[in-house]
């Protein structure tokens, strides 16, 4: 029984392997790879070098992405934090409604 559910394990690892190039190969030639590039003609300024960041380093815009994201995101949420205080919305010394 063990070897059977070794043997049931192993065909089923070669499929998840493989099962990507069968896919491939199943248009019935060549596969080519697709490219995939940001169109910089009508940029300019800030849109243009994160444009042309993207065509010419996709890790670069990886790692600046995932550290511009949270830092935007803090940015705003103390913004509205200062916007809410100066309205008179006070979220510090609130009591909560469940207990």
């Amino acid at each position: 029984m063990k070897k059977r559910l070794s043997r049931i394990w192993w065909a089923l690892a070669t499929f998840v392997l493989f099962a990507p190039s069968m896919a491939l190969a199943a248009g019935g030639g060549g596969a080519k790879q697709i490219v995939i590039v940001a169109d910089t003609r009508k940029l300019s300024g800030l849109m243009a070098w994160w444009a042309n960041l993207y065509n010419e380093s996709h890790l670069l815009f990886t790692i600046l992405t995932i550290i511009i994201v949270p830092v935007t995101g803090c940015i705003l949420g103390i913004l509205a934090d200062c916007v809410m205080s100066w309205i008179g919305i006070d979220l510090k010394h609130r009591e909560l409604a469940e207990h």
